[in-house]
């Protein structure tokens, strides 16, 4: 049996990156800011939206799951993404996997119901600032204008060539998460930076 004492601790896909990041975030005189937020909780859960469960894990997560295509529900510290007419993303704060998943399987009850853990699949990059939305237009086909995409929605699309999950927050402060495999993580970020270059 391994000796869980010596074990590292976890390493996100973009440690390496980080510095990159905060300088093109200092230099760029805020017009854009770039980060790295490892480790969120991230579990896909699959079910009938019309179904008992569907309202049941409401509950038990104070929040109603959103039925509308790609918007977006927060209470909390929790997010959820509507990525498919029975498919959400839960988005949460690290170390918040195990909790979610177990209280997602106990409000389902007998009801079917997918919960799949995918926190180590993916990173989430911030990108933010008054520049954020242009520096996204760079290489998103989506239209990016607050009066298509703003605050609420997300979008699975491609950003770079890279296969990622866009997600507005809000104001530029609160900017957008890009939710990327971890495995095209370096690549994406390299992107970012070399896209940025014109704010910086």
């Amino acid at each position: 049996m391994a000796d869980t004492a010596l074990a590292a601790p976890p390493r996100s896909p973009l440690s390496h990156a980080a510095d990159r990041l905060a300088v093109a975030t200092r230099t760029s005189g805020g017009a854009v800011r770039l980060a790295e937020l490892p480790f969120l909780a991230q579990i896909n859960v699959r079910l009938d939206a019309k179904g008992a469960a569907a309202g049941a894990v409401g509950l038990a997560l104070d929040l109603q799951l959103p039925l509308e295509p790609n918007s977006v529900v927060r209470a909390g510290e929790l997010t959820v993404l509507w990525l498919g007419p029975d498919e959400w993303l839960l988005v949460g704060p690290p170390g918040s996997e195990r909790d979610l998943e177990s209280r997602i399987r106990e409000a389902a009850g007998d009801e079917t119901v997918s919960v799949i853990d995918v926190s180590a699949q993916r990173t989430t990059l911030l990108v933010a600032g008054p520049r954020a939305r242009d520096l996204l237009a760079h290489g998103c086909a989506l239209d990016l204008h607050p009066r298509a995409f703003g605050a609420g929605r997300c979008a699975q699309t491609t950003l770079g060539r890279t296969q990622v999950v866009l997600v507005a927050r809000g104001e530029p402060r609160a900017g957008f998460w890009v939710l990327v495999r971890s495995s095209f993580a370096g690549y994406l970020a390299d992107w970012l930076l070399d896209a940025a270059t014109e704010y910086i």
